[in-house]
């Protein structure tokens, strides 16, 4: 009997054994990551439309955020990538605002929504992606403006940027929501006031804190939020304040901010194109400085470091009682530091849109050095210590420029706008799709090896992408590697496929 129930057992494992080896096999998919082309395009709306994209592999539907004419969320029919079809919609009427962000999990829908108030307390509701029923409604902080589950679907993440009015005469404070999934959605939202005492030392490495008369909680504006595989630990991006800050999700708080510094235009391999007037594409090298000012940020672990991925966009603020951007040509320039007179002119430098907050080193109301916004460029950072462990320097730059997409009118201001950013396996690649907001177009590198980045390909999408959506082959509709970008000025969603090897 005993050896009966022995063999039995043996038979079972081995049984066990093949078939999780046999479900293993079938997700691997043997593909050529510098290969994805269109399958599949949909148009959802104009301006406002098709943000931000999430996918549910339980019910093979997209599901997009839609600020076009009214405020919702598309569902789309996903089941087959080349024949997209809006079947249903959420309305975002009965919550606030605009719905700004989505993320799935275990078959259901987060959706950030702001007040109608925008300074005001933003909502985070969640819904069934079977049949859109509500299932919690969750008070966050003012403007979420991303919001995602941790790996282990545990936690729903907001960042909430806390923008301030026109008048600047209500600025509230930036802050993240942490909600506990498993204990009835039961949320903490945490800010940064216990970083105060640490204003001056972190303004020296290259946080930004300049908001009209604000205090350093009101000036943090959180922006985008990537998270651990192990779901214990997030990093959020300040991008208005250029830095990283990092989260513990277990214990709720705010563990560090990284400043990231400024990256120098004056290295041949940081030549860029700064004006828009000169009638030529010609990267040179110029006196000029970047704020990396991050927006979208990816988590990858390898050999036990964490590396974060950032799409270094650039923002300004811009309101009617605070407005901090400037043309060079403008300016009164320290002699010393700028003794070439021609740097102003048109074709130069002087259509260079920098910021007046940071520059006067000696105050003695020249400018000694010029900020710029954004850095053109995608980077890799150490999640431990904040540390820069790749730019990619002006090969962005220089790709689209090849390709003949680059748009030479947005020269004087952040050139091609790196916004988003994703990671995912490619058949035995690591690849990292990276979108520009300015010349309609994504950027495809192998990342497996994190430090040392190679370019795959440049992808042509939709007008202005904003969502960067990647499906493992495990979980798409076709059990092929799927890339979503969704376009926010023409409403477009696209839908990309690799070649099978």
């Amino acid at each position: 009997m005993k050896k009966s129930l022995l063999i039995l057992s043996l038979l079972f494992a081995t049984q066990y054994f093949f078939s999780c080896s046999k479900d293993e096999e079938e997700f691997f998919v043997n593909e050529d990551a510098a290969t994805f082309a269109e399958i599949g395009t949909l148009d959802i709306g104009d301006v406002g439309a098709a943000e931000i994209s999430a996918y549910d592999p339980q019910t093979k539907r997209l599901f997009v955020v839609n600020n076009g004419t009214v405020n919702k969320i598309d569902v789309i029919d996903f089941a087959d990538p080349t024949k997209l079809q809006v079947i249903s919609s959420i309305s975002m009427a009965p919550y606030g605002g605009a719905v700004n962000s989505v993320s799935v999990s275990n078959g259901k829908l987060a959706a950030a929504i702001e007040a109608s108030d925008k300074q005001a307390n933003g909502k985070v509701v969640v819904f069934n992606t079977s049949d859109y029923k509500e299932v919690k409604v969750v008070n966050v902080g003012a403007l979420p403006d991303m919001v995602t589950y941790t790996p282990d679907g545990n936690y729903i993440l907001t960042a909430n940027e806390g923008e301030p009015n026109a008048t600047y005469t209500n600025d509230p404070v930036g802050s993240v929501s942490i909600i506990a999934v498993n204990n009835n959605y039961t949320v903490n939202t945490i800010d940064f006031s216990s970083f105060a005492t640490q204003q001056t030392a972190l303004m020296a490495k290259g946080l930004r804190i300049f908001g009209l008369n604000a205090t350093f909680a009101k000036d943090i504006e959180p922006e985008y939020i990537a998270v651990s595989d192990d779901s214990k630990t997030a990093w959020v991006t300040l991008q208005e304040n250029n830095a990283i800050a990092k989260l513990n999700i277990e214990t709720k708080t705010i563990t560090s901010i990284f400043p990231l510094g400024f990256k120098d235009y004056n290295l041949d391999a940081n030549a860029v194109d700064i004006s828009d007037r000169d009638n030529v594409i010609a990267p040179a090298k110029w006196n000029v400085k970047g704020m990396y000012q991050p927006d979208a940020i990816a988590f990858m672990e390898q050999g036990g470091i964490p590396y974060l991925f950032t799409a270094n966009e650039g923002d300004s603020r811009e309101y009617d009682a605070f407005a901090e951007i400037k043309r060079v040509a403008s300016l009164k320039l320290d002699p010393t530091n700028f003794p070439d007179a021609t740097f102003i002119q048109t074709a130069k430098a002087g259509r260079l849109n920098v910021t007046t907050t940071l520059g006067d080193t000696d105050g003695d109301g020249d400018y000694d050095f010029l900020y710029s916004l954004g850095a053109r460029s995608f980077s890799v950072w150490n999640g431990n210590d904040g540390n820069l462990l790749f730019d990619s320097k002006n090969e962005l730059d220089t790709k689209i420029i090849a390709a003949g997409v680059y748009d030479d009118t947005r020269s004087d201001d952040k050139s091609i706008e790196p916004e988003g950013i994703t990671i995912g396996k490619v058949g035995n690649k690591k690849v990292a799709f990276v979108g520009m907001e300015r010349v309609d177009a994504v950027a495809v590198y192998d990342v497996s090896v994190p430090t040392s980045p190679v370019f795959l390909q440049i992808i042509k999408c939709g007008d202005a992408p904003e969502g960067v959506l990647f499906i493992p082959a495990k979980n798409s509709p076709i059990q092929k590697s799927l890339l979503v970008v969704s376009s926010e000025n023409d409403g477009v969603i696209k839908v990309y496929k690799p070649n099978t090897l």
